[in-house]
């Protein structure tokens, strides 16, 4: 497996910035008490069982016996309770006896789901900053940024993985990844929106996630004047979204001026993705001076640098002045923000965490109120989405059995490897 991730750490409460791959990688070697299936309907993982107050203000849970971490000590409750005090220090977590329970200061209806999260994976923490946990796979050998070796866990509590190991290669670009691929030295790999149309023509084996990724442009602080208002908002209404789409994406993914996509929401189309290049010249025409601003993307990858200059023209045509730049300053950035999970609420919150907003309030709450949150956050003019975007991946034809979930995260607990041998 290759991923153009390159992970610093593997603890997944750690600093590292939320990725597809990272979380794939969190769950082949933790396990988190609940998890979530395609129905959004709550599992138990390491939490045999469980009982909660209304709202989850307070959950108790059980856990399943006989688990026990790769160094080869049991999972016991103050492990557990430790694991996540550390990923979540606000919580109030203890154990009692064979229970583990969680009280929070108010209730949080979606308290389940998000224990289903991999960042509240449960790992056992060395004062080495080395991580053991309980998932399928073991780690053989770590080379920070670059590889990670992994063998399989023989006694993992729902059953030894088909496979006896995997070596995961990081930090290698979409194009390095297909040539991996193709001669035979990886065997899944990652796939750029832009490239999947082309896989198809030519018949590859490859899957797509739902609409899991957020591609928008973000400022860094709040508008300072009426005037700066303004003009973030005549930068939205001149971007061509369906221009960008059929060219540089090759029609992957879908335009969207929501945070969240319609598939998750319900609601999204009702926000208008079209250009108005009128009434952003008559906006544009509202405010006397509007200085130069820079647009920062990725420099290592070259459609966020082709889409950079898009928006650039596209804002010329309104009289507004953008200069891109790959430098890690700038006024505004063209961000890719992976949505936490499927649940609307949570994915909402990880977005307003990514552009330095609060929390959204009420959650679980009605429709009515995620839509309310949803706009009450774009009004602030800190972002402007332009498309939902799908996480894709190759495997070559032998790989078998492996599970790409509408999450965009990866199963590979079951997969095995046809022989190529008569």
């Amino acid at each position: 497996m290759t991923t153009r991730t390159a992970l610093v750490s593997l603890d997944p409460a750690g600093t590292e910035p939320d990725s597809f791959a990272g979380r794939s990688l969190t769950l082949l070697i933790f396990d988190t008490l609940l998890s979530v299936d395609e129905a959004g309907r709550i599992n138990p993982a390491l939490a045999e069982s469980w009982q909660s107050t209304r709202g989850n203000q307070r959950c108790q849970f059980r856990l399943r016996r006989g688990v026990k971490f790769h160094d080869g000590t049991p999972l016991t409750v103050e492990a557990a309770a430790a694991s996540l005090r550390f990923a979540n220090p606000s919580w109030n977590v203890s154990a009692e006896g064979d229970t583990l329970i969680i009280e929070r200061d108010a209730p949080d209806p979606e308290m389940l789901s998000e224990l289903a999260l991999p960042r509240n994976a449960i790992a056992k923490r060395e004062p080495d900053s080395t991580v053991s946990g309980t998932g399928p796979f073991h780690i053989v050998d770590w080379q920070r940024s670059k590889k990670l070796t992994l063998a399989a866990n023989d006694d993992y509590w729902r059953g030894r993985p088909f496979l006896d190991g995997m070596e995961i290669e990081m930090g290698k670009s979409y194009r390095d990844q297909m040539t991996a691929l193709e001669l035979g030295k990886a065997d899944l790999v990652e796939v750029a929106p832009e490239q999947t149309h082309r896989l198809s023509q030519e018949g590859r084996k490859f899957a797509s996630s739902a609409a899991m990724e957020l591609l928008a442009l973000v400022f860094p602080r709040d508008t300072s004047s009426a005037d700066e208002k303004t003009v973030r908002e005549a930068l939205g209404l001149s971007i061509d979204r369906t221009s960008i789409r059929n060219v540089l994406l090759q029609g992957a993914g879908q335009i969207g001026a929501s945070l969240l996509p319609t598939w998750m929401s319900g609601y999204g189309f009702v926000f208008p993705a079209e250009a108005d290049l009128s009434k952003a010249r008559q906006l544009r025409n509202q405010v006397q001076s509007a200085r130069a601003w820079t647009i920062g993307y990725d420099g290592n990858d070259p459609l966020a640098r082709l889409m950079a200059e898009r928006i650039s023209l596209n804002a010329k045509d309104v009289g507004l002045s953008l200069q891109p730049t790959p430098s890690g300053t700038s006024d505004l950035r063209l961000e890719r923000i992976p949505l936490a999970a499927a649940d609307p609420w949570l994915a909402l919150d990880g977005v307003f965490a990514q552009a330095g907003l609060p929390a959204a309030k009420n959650k679980g709450a009605s429709a009515e109120e995620l839509y309310a949150a949803e706009q009450a956050a774009l009004a602030t003019e800190r972002l402007i989405p332009l498309f939902h975007l799908p996480v894709s991946y190759a495997a070559a034809p032998g790989l078998k059995n492996w599970v790409l979930h509408i999450d965009g995260s990866v199963d590979l607990a079951d997969t095995w490897l046809e022989s190529t041998k008569p």
